[in-house]
């Protein structure tokens, strides 16, 4: 979104977020936290590189539940884990996974119904950041959104820089990947969900009732919400800003509003 005229941060990484060097192997998923949550994923599983002599904290574990499902762990020096990563902070540990399969608009509208609850629905138009995109799925799966949706092109995929800043949220959470997301809205609100647009010069996030079929679209980090796709949102959401910073990352935004939708459909469900 774009910072200056709609509230939310330009290119820059989520907080915390370290730069690569270079580009990670295809299929790596990259540190501790990211590969616990693989292992328990049940996705299939090539091998995991540890480094060599590695055996404390959660290494240990990663060891146990690898030899229990019969997966190989193989220990190399850092250098290898500095290839495999492309730079990034692997922690001692990189694990060689097969792509994670995409779901479809009717696969996450279905995650809803099984779970007796409205759809609470993600969609990121064109963000392109792999760490700002890690921590929005980061955020939707923890929240209890049932998918999340991303453009083809103009944005990023489901890379392993992606994977590792969603802490390994990602193996949990439905995502679909469509040609064109102002298509999406428009299957979306054919299934009666209702369409918002994080955007400035809205009504305020506290103030909206998120409590229906609910689907929340959050723009790319200069850019913003594209004009197609804004002219298909039936309500516009605002965080009111009271500080001397005028802007907020796209994925920190996201956390916060998530946050009270989610408590929405949650209080409503009891």
């Amino acid at each position: 979104m774009d910072d200056k005229k709609k509230g939310f941060d330009t290119n820059k990484p989520a907080p915390g977020a370290s730069v690569s060097a270079g580009a990670p192997a295809e299929g790596a998923v990259i540190g501790r936290r990211a590969v616990l949550e693989l292992l328990r994923s049940g996705r299939e599983i090539d091998k995991i590189f540890v480094r060599r002599g590695e055996r404390e904290g959660s290494i240990t574990v990663i060891f146990a539940e690898a030899r229990q499902a019969g997966i190989p762990v193989v220990e190399v020096e850092r250098a290898k884990l500095d290839s495999l990563s492309g730079g990034a902070n692997h922690q001692g540990v990189v694990a060689m996974a097969a792509e994670k399969e995409y779901s479809t608009i009717p696969d996450i509208l279905d995650i809803a119904r099984s779970r007796g609850e409205a759809p609470l629905i993600v969609i990121a138009d064109g963000i392109t950041d792999p760490y700002n995109l890690g921590t929005l799925i980061r955020c939707a799966e923890g929240v209890g959104a049932h998918g999340l949706i991303i453009p083809k092109r103009r944005a990023s995929g489901l890379t392993p820089l992606v994977s590792k800043a969603s802490a390994g949220a990602i193996e949990h959470l439905a995502i679909a990947k469509v040609p064109n997301i102002a298509a999406a809205i428009e299957q979306l609100k054919s299934e009666g969900v209702w369409i918002y647009a994080a955007d400035m010069g809205g009504r305020a996030y506290y103030e909206t009732d998120f409590s229906g079929p609910a689907a929340i679209v959050f723009g790319n980090e200069g850019e913003g919400i594209s004009r197609l796709v804004r002219q298909r949102c039936d309500f516009t959401v605002s965080i009111p800003m009271y500080g001397k910073v005028g802007s907020l990352n796209v994925a920190t935004a996201a956390a916060v509003i998530l946050a009270e939708a989610s408590r929405q459909h949650h209080t409503d469900s009891r």
